[in-house]
């Protein structure tokens, strides 16, 4: 009996301790897939994170491509554009200088700057009158040496009438006017615009103010250029007396340079040659005392000038090309010239 009562005692305990085990088995299991399904979770919530992140990024990479779609379309048009411009640029670059000339040169307005001369015409006071002779004319009895054609015979001083003076005018041994290179003789044209001035006081001289304000408007003046100084005195040719516009005593009082002014013109800007409307660079309180350290400073440096020029008031400051020419006498001291302006418009 007592040993029936151990087994079943056994059997009791052996059973309560497997239900025990179980149910720790059971509680460890729990423990682990909790652990488990934790993780899996917030695995869930990264992968969702990055899932939204790669959305967002998507959204972000699709704004770029329509972005760069309209600047790919944007420089399409902007190459079709400076296509069609190169186009009619290439339609416009002229082939040759004779397209040049047609295309840009005749039509536009040519402007003389230059006085017809004669006997008894302005020039300066040191130079005897000119001498024209009439030596062939159409019908007998004109003419001093016969008939059938017309030519005559011409006796003045380099410097008469609009005329170029070239280096050797004032010093021995520099370029005389027929070794004046022919590119200066068409150069940009300059106008450096005085005559309100000059009309409240003729004695006024060209400033290198007058000078920077002129390139406050329009730029620096290129290099090589001529520089014409308007005065419009050349609205009193041809009357000798009103282009000298002496006083009482005799002086001479007409505009002129500043030896400043040329210094910054020649020395500065490098220009080639200047031009002006009285009969001399320096100013005539200056001249009627012999002083022309203006003109002679201009010639000193090989370059020329031009005296006597006319119609500056109808060309613009800025812009235009001038034309100068005179003939070539083999070692001239100077000669009348032909100016004229090329305008732009």
């Amino acid at each position: 009996m007592a040993e029936k009562r151990g087994s079943i005692v056994w059997a009791a305990l052996f059973i309560i301790g497997l239900l025990i085990g179980v149910g720790a088995g059971y509680g460890i299991a729990g423990s682990i897939y909790g652990r488990k399904i934790s993780d899996l979770e917030k695995a869930k919530t990264s992968l969702e994170t990055q899932v939204s992140e790669l959305k967002s990024d998507k959204e972000e990479l699709l704004e770029m491509v329509d972005k760069l779609e309209e600047t790919r379309e944007d420089l399409e048009s902007e190459i079709s554009e400076l296509r069609a411009e190169v186009e009619e640029l290439e339609g416009k670059v002229p082939a040759d200088l004779w397209d040049l000339y047609f295309k840009y040169i005749k039509p536009k307005k040519f402007v003389d700057l230059t006085h017809s001369f004669r006997p008894g015409i302005p020039h300066w006071p040191g130079f005897p009158d000119s001498k024209r002779e009439i030596l062939y004319w159409y019908e007998p009895g004109v003419g001093t040496m016969g008939s059938g054609f017309y030519a005559e015979y011409f006796c003045h001083v380099g410097q008469w009438g609009t005329h170029c003076d070239p280096p050797a005018h004032f010093h021995k041994g520099l370029k005389t006017i027929d070794e004046l290179p022919v590119k200066w003789m068409v150069l940009p044209l300059v106008v450096i615009d005085v005559h309100e001035k000059v009309a409240e006081n003729p004695d006024y001289v060209l400033t290198v103010d007058d000078i920077k304000a002129w390139e406050a408007k329009h730029g620096p003046i290129p290099e090589g250029a001529f520089v014409a100084m308007r005065t419009d005195w050349s609205k009193r040719w041809p009357d000798m007396a009103a282009m000298r516009n002496e006083d009482a005593e005799g002086v001479a009082h007409y505009p002129g340079w500043t030896l400043s002014a040329l210094k910054y013109l020649f020395e500065v800007r490098n220009v080639t040659a200047i031009g002006h409307e009285p009969t001399d660079t320096d100013p005539g309180v200056n001249t009627t005392r012999g002083i022309y350290a203006c003109e002679s400073y201009v010639l000193s440096l090989n370059k020329y000038q031009i005296e006597l020029l006319t119609n500056l008031d109808k060309v613009p400051e800025y812009g235009a090309l001038v034309i100068v020419t005179w003939p070539k006498p083999e070692n001239g001291s100077g000669f009348p010239a032909r100016v004229f302006a090329i305008i732009p418009g």
